[in-house]
């Protein structure tokens, strides 16, 4: 199969729908990636083939347009019921044979997904790095020396090295999110309640969520859409619906903490990172409002410094009492400790939260969401091995707060780092706010061109918004994409509609930018101090508008732009820093004029 083959959850989906390849070749793609990929410790157990395609076989009786995953292969972490093949939680002591299929998996299935196999974890879903399991340590495949990240471990590496488009882990301190950095791909980590834990074991009930795992935002989405919803078998679960993903918005502010709150621990290429991310975000047009760290941390410590470590106690009691030695001596160390808490600690550390809570709520009033390094830095498994619980602890810095203040959480590929470490950023807002994270976030990672997973896949162009998102969005043009010009054909095909040609106010100055092909740059100056710019005006879908935006190279970027008759719309402008050197071209009154005259007609 080429490299054009669908590798992403839509692009596989619409092959199927249009019989370009079938749901049982599909699955036997990934069978036979598994077999190739020769790693034992990626799947704890794997599901008869046979059967896998016989489920993929009998979809051709089901309407395709019906199933939001009409033939995608899944992998589900080994803590997450799938009925068939047993539960281990990454202990053969604990190993259980379900009678029925989690409330998620249940769901997948029932949206067209086939199940293929449960993976890997750190035992009892406890640690960040993925070294914690005697099924082995599954190998990273963007960088081997790294640990693949905890403690979804197998489930992040399955979708980076493209054996299945999508997987199931669970995240209660960052076990969604991690991984995924670490394995330069998509980690969901929706609100509290919103999938059913149903059929999970629990590492901290209150905290427990099912994640997941994907090439981009939008097949998260897809995923998360298909199992969302309350569940009378899970008491936690909350009536909340997902709601669509919509445009990238006018007034995006981002909080970043405070200058010298974050942490690297000397990492200085994930500093830097970092760094360039929220440039990033300021050229897509986000604000950033700096806010106070402190409490976040302080909430964070609480996670392990306080009882939710009983929680975790609660689940393997009595597996400690009965055979210890099949526990981990990690995992041992780390939850018999839970024993030692009283109700008194319990109320306590309660008392406290819902104070932090409650600073948490009034910081998100001063922005829509934050955007922290999903970790510090990246540990190789030697490091991890030889310092297990302090180089664990590090990787949590951003992730554990975050379950405890009720939060969802979008962890995205930000960069590749010259040493070839994956690094990411994470989105993160209160509850309820899932598809509010996906619409900047889709747009984020499309803009870094960062190739997917480990495989070197290129992303797909940016995804089309779900039917029902807003109207039309005008934007204005003034050079290379003006009717006729070079670039035109961008917004051409893109469906745009031309709706008229006007004129700025007389508040702008044009220059002539040293690109290729050659480009215009539109700055904005005191009222009256500059020149009325001949522009034009294109009607572009949501969906369309997010994609062109996100294509758009620095030093250009997209601002509001002032009208000769007083309207503000969206439209191109330019970075003060690049019109430096650059001739001032405003007295044509327009890039076309400049042109016809720079060709000499």
């Amino acid at each position: 199969m080429g490299s054009d083959a669908p590798e992403t959850v839509a692009a596989i989906v619409a092959a199927h729908r249009a019989a370009t390849m079938t749901p049982a070749q599909t699955v036997a793609r990934s069978y036979q990636r598994i077999r190739d990929h020769n790693d034992p410790a990626i799947f704890i157990s794997l599901r008869d083939e046979k059967e896998a395609l016989a489920d993929a076989e009998a979809l051709a009786s089901k309407d395709a347009a019906a199933l939001p995953l009409y033939g995608v292969p899944v992998a589900v972490k080994d803590n997450i019921d799938a009925q068939g093949m047993p539960t281990t939680a990454a202990c053969p002591a604990f190993s259980y044979s379900p009678a029925q299929d989690s409330t998620a998996v249940a769901k997948l299935r029932a949206a067209g997904a086939i199940i293929i196999g449960k993976t890997n974890l750190d035992q009892f879903a406890t640690g960040l790095v993925g070294v914690r399991s005697p099924y082995g340590i599954p190998i990273n495949p963007v960088r081997a020396d790294l640990i693949p990240g905890g403690s979804s471990s197998g489930s992040a590496v399955a979708v980076s090295a493209g054996l299945v488009p999508l997987a199931l882990g669970t995240d209660t301190a960052g076990s969604g999110r991690v991984p995924a950095m670490l394995n330069n791909i998509v980690g969901l980590k929706p609100s509290l309640g919103l999938i059913s834990n149903a059929g999970l074991v629990p590492a901290c009930r209150t905290l427990d969520c099912i994640s997941v795992f994907s090439l981009t935002v939008d097949d998260a989405m897809t995923a998360l859409s298909a199992m969302a919803g309350s569940d009378g078998a899970d008491p936690f679960s909350r009536d909340r619906p997902v709601e669509k993903m919509s445009a990238f918005p006018e007034k995006l502010r981002l909080g970043v903490p405070r200058n010298g709150q974050l942490i690297f621990f000397g990492d200085r290429a994930a500093e830097k990172a970092y760094g360039e991310a929220l440039e990033r975000w300021t050229s897509l047009g986000a604000t950033l409002v700096e806010f106070d760290l402190e409490p976040f941390y302080e909430t964070a410590r609480l996670l392990y410094e306080g009882p939710w470590v009983a929680e975790r106690y609660l689940v393997i009691r009595d597996l400690l009492a009965s055979s210890p030695d099949s526990i981990h001596p990690v995992t041992r160390e780390i939850t018999a400790a839970g024993a030692r808490l009283t109700a008194a600690d319990t109320f306590a550390a309660l008392y406290r939260l819902q104070a932090l809570r409650r600073t948490a709520e009034r910081s998100f009033d001063n922005y829509d969401a934050m955007v922290l390094p999903t970790a510090p830095t990246a540990y190789s498994t030697a490091q991890v091995l030889a310092n297990p619980v302090e180089l664990n602890s590090r990787l949590g810095t951003y992730t554990n707060f975050v379950n405890l203040l009720d939060l969802c959480g979008l962890a995205l590929p930000a960069a590749m780092r010259p040493d070839g470490i994956p690094f990411g950023i994470t989105l993160l807002a209160p509850a309820g706010r899932d598809a509010a994270l996906a619409s900047i976030g889709h747009v984020f990672h499309a803009d870094t061109k960062l190739k997917m997973g480990a495989k070197g896949l290129t992303q797909p162009v940016l995804a089309a918004l779900p039917a029902g998102t807003s109207g039309e969005i005008t934007i204005a043009v003034v050079g290379a994409h003006l009717s006729g010009m070079v670039l035109n054909g961008e917004l051409q095909a893109l469906g745009a509609r031309l709706l008229e040609a006007t004129t700025t106010a007389p508040d702008y100055k044009l220059y002539a930018l040293d690109t290729t092909p050659p480009k215009p740059g539109m700055l904005r100056v005191d009222a009256g101090a500059g020149s009325s710019i001949k522009l034009e005006l294109w009607a572009l879908s949501a969906a369309a508008f997010g994609r062109f935006v996100a294509a758009i190279p620095p030093p250009l970027g997209i601002g509001t732009v002032r009208l000769a008759d007083g309207r503000g719309v969206k439209g191109f402008v330019v970075e003060p820093v690049a019109i430096e050197g650059a001739r001032d071209i405003s007295g044509y009154g327009g890039w076309r004029a400049f042109m016809a005259e720079k060709a000499g007609v």
